[in-house]
């Protein structure tokens, strides 16, 4: 009684630090996106979009699935500190090679598409910002269930990059200054997690062998498959769009009202990232509906007053200029209304269950339905923003209905 006691306390506890972590990320934004849309306009914050677009490519390799991989390693090993630290090493010479590779399209992007050739220091900035926080370890405060020294670190950075940009982000053409600051709050953010790790977990890099690489390759390489079918729908939208409407302020509408989406997304990510190691060590499929019971009506609150107030939410948090960003947020809600069922019927419920390749099948199903969609669209000559969040809409769905067939194909497995 009293261990499951420990093991409740324990969850709670990781729950409240992600949802700090995210909350803190919510105020920070709402203090600096308004300043960004306004002093930058729609076409510079849109190109800004379109920068981060690229980079989540670039992020999404040098993670290669590791947050989800390492982190289940990390949770069944956590009292074998020598695992540990073999499997930390791994990620990050494997990190290192990725980086590498990597450079080689990025060059290419630079000297052959326009948009990257316009302003080639602002992406080669956002590149190193990637490269180096993709280093910081974040499956092995997952894994071992202590969220509360990454949650403070993160609580820090925002507040300086949020200093920082009233400081120095004046007039549009001081653009240039966000992904500095983003370099510098990694860098040091970078430090101080290693300090952290090797006081707290007493984990180190250490001699690891090739067999120790490939197995901790091979173990990730079906959580990238999905995470990269993701993206294919997820940030290639702002790439298409960048290319479709590479002037003019739709680029930025885009971004503007993604931010919001992301924001919500965000808000439920907590609930599934703390509940995925407790569901691999305990198997308490019933705390899934528990927590779909409780808060299901409260998302379908919220996004019917986000539907009704749109408009002028846009208007207060990004100004004038992003009226219309109120229409693209409007097809976006029913995203928000079908994310935390798909978030927590996916590696939190199938992993325990056995079945995380369907929760990979279900993106690379539905990934490729995007794509064949969106070129399908480009063939009838409606490929625009509209029929682009459409088409998103319908493929998010999809995910959530495999997901949804495999768990009760897969129903005689839980454990109640």
């Amino acid at each position: 009684m009293k261990r499951n006691k420990r093991k409740n306390n324990k969850l709670l506890v990781n729950t409240f630090m992600l949802y700090l972590l995210t909350f803190s990320n919510y105020f920070f934004n709402l203090i600096t996106v308004p300043l960004q849309t306004r002093v930058l306009g729609p076409e510079i914050f849109g190109r800004i979009g379109f920068c981060l677009a690229v980079s989540t490519y670039f992020r999404l390799l040098y993670d290669f699935g590791f947050l989800l991989s390492a982190t289940e390693s990390v949770s069944k090993n956590s009292d074998d500190k020598n695992y540990v630290s073999k499997v930390f090493t791994s990620v990050n010479i494997i990190k290192v090679i990725l980086i590498i590779i990597s450079i080689v399209p990025l060059i290419i992007l630079l000297f052959t598409v326009d948009i990257f050739k316009d302003d080639p220091l602002l992406f080669i900035l956002y590149f190193i910002y990637v490269a180096i926080d993709s280093f910081e370890p974040d499956f092995l405060y997952r894994g071992f269930e202590q969220m509360k020294a990454i949650t403070i670190r993160n609580v820090f950075i925002k507040m300086f990059f949020t200093i920082m940009i009233f400081v120095f982000l004046k007039k549009s053409t001081d653009y240039m200054i966000i992904p500095i600051l983003n370099i510098i709050g990694a860098f040091v953010a970078l430090l101080f997690v290693y300090r952290d790790v090797t006081k707290r977990f007493k984990i180190r890099m250490c001699k690891v062998t090739k067999d120790d690489i490939n197995e901790c390759f091979k173990k990730s390489r079906i959580f990238f498959l999905s995470r990269i079918a993701t993206t294919l729908y997820g940030a290639t939208n702002t790439f298409i769009l960048g290319i479709i409407y590479p002037t003019g302020p739709v680029l930025g509408h885009y971004t503007s009202s993604e931010k919001i989406l992301s924001a919500s997304r965000q808000a439920m990510t907590p609930i599934s990232d703390s509940v995925y190691p407790h569901m691999v060590k305990n198997k308490d499929f019933n705390l899934i509906k528990k927590i779909l019971k409780i808060f299901m009506p409260i998302i379908l609150f919220g996004c019917i007053i986000l539907f009704v107030y749109a408009k002028p939410i846009c208007v207060i948090a990004f100004g004038k200029e992003y009226e219309e960003s109120a229409i693209i947020l409007r097809y976006m809600i029913p995203i928000i209304i079908i994310t935390l069922p798909t978030y927590l019927l996916g590696f939190p419920t199938m992993t325990p269950l056995g079945i995380s390749d369907k929760a990979n099948l279900s993106v690379i199903i539905s990934s490729i339905y995007h794509v064949i969609g969106l070129f399908i669209l480009y063939l009838l000559r409606i490929l625009n923003i509209d029929s682009i969040c459409i088409l998103t809409i319908t493929t998010e769905i999809l995910i959530l209905l495999i997901r949804i067939f495999y768990i009760l194909k897969n129903k005689n497995k839980y454990v109640q």
